[in-house]
């Protein structure tokens, strides 16, 4: 069923999300942890912030009172990075009906416990209906509705349908799919490729190696989502390929533009400390690291981006190293 919906979080992909459902002429509102800031969107029309150059409808409402903003909703959306994510959802606990459904727009694995954001939903939130949203999807682009693509997964196929039917228009196509364990993940992996592809950019190494790079990247992101439970089918999809493309080669990406500041000289803190919103990438390169750690899944890229971030390595020399590993069947 079509209603009002919550959607917690006021970032730009949360944000964006809620203008398309007010072009259905929907009732939507959004819920953000700074009062002071919800109130300057509301009075503004604008998120000056997250998505600058947007001007917001009319229609669409601020709450700053948890409770007050899930009330009635017949659809929860939760647009919270992930380092966040728990914290947030563990105050939803019981003020979501178990029948209201709750979709995902996170895209990361948590550091602490490895989980995908439909995990911490179900164990923080105590929500039972999830679904989870990827795929190439620009929070700019969408905004402005340019013509963006996307798949919903759920193991509720009723829930997939609803999240597909409420957000689906003329500009936001949806896909569903029964594969959440490699839709989070394409989600997730992706970010830590497309720094790679910035160092790259950053390197200024060329074409050849961007197409080595998000070729090999994608079969690092495949690999772990089979030893996972995935269906390789799912990383040539929407939420594979598709995110991996975008993410690696748009100038919005935010991944991307760490990457190419670490392959021009300057150091990840210099970068983390400039920049107002979050790149899930550097957070999730430990993630993926670890996942694979424990999954004996073999990641070279995902290595080299770590060793690049958290040991201080010159870029060039893991350029080195990936290009001068053992000789061995593609």
């Amino acid at each position: 069923m079509q209603g009002p919906v919550t959607i917690i979080g006021d970032g730009g992909w949360g944000t964006a999300v809620a203008t398309v459902l007010c072009s259905k002429n929907l009732p939507v509102t959004i819920w953000g942890h700074d009062p002071a800031y919800l109130e300057e969107m509301a009075a503004t029309r604008t998120n000056r912030l997250f998505l600058p150059g947007v001007q917001l409808p009319g229609s669409l409402r601020f709450e700053p009172d948890l409770e007050r903003a899930l009330a009635g909703a017949a659809l929860v959306i939760t647009a919270v990075p992930t380092k966040f994510l728990r914290s947030v959802v563990e105050r939803c606990r019981g003020l979501v009906p178990p029948q209201v459904g709750v979709v995902s727009l996170t895209k990361g694995v948590e550091q602490e416990t490895l989980l995908r954001p439909s995990e911490i939903l179900a164990a923080s939130m105590g929500a039972e209906r999830i679904a989870v949203l990827s795929g190439p999807s620009h929070a700019e682009e969408v905004a402005h509705r340019r013509p963006t693509t996307v798949v919903v997964s759920s193991t509720d196929d009723a829930l997939a349908r609803q999240a597909q039917a409420t957000l689906m228009t003329p500009f936001f196509r949806l896909y569903t799919s029964p594969d959440t364990v490699g839709v989070e993940l394409g989600g997730a992996i992706k970010n830590v490729i497309a720094l790679a592809a910035g160092i790259c950019t950053g390197l200024e190494l060329g074409d050849n190696a961007m197409a080595a790079l998000l070729t090999r990247g994608l079969a690092e992101m495949t690999r772990l989502g089979v030893a996972l439970g995935a269906d390789a089918r799912t990383f040539s999809g929407l939420s594979g390929m598709g995110d991996l493309v975008v993410t690696c080669t748009s100038p919005f990406g935010r991944n991307r533009a760490v990457g190419i500041q670490i392959g021009q000289g300057r150091s990840l803190e210099q970068i983390l400390a400039s920049m107002e919103q979050v790149a899930e990438g550097v957070t999730t390169a430990v993630s993926a690291r670890a996942l694979a750690r424990r999954s004996g899944v073999e990641m070279p890229i995902v290595e080299q981006v770590w060793r690049v971030l958290y040991e201080g390595r010159d870029p060039r020399e893991g350029v080195t190293e990936l290009m001068t590993r053992q000789p061995r069947p593609e």
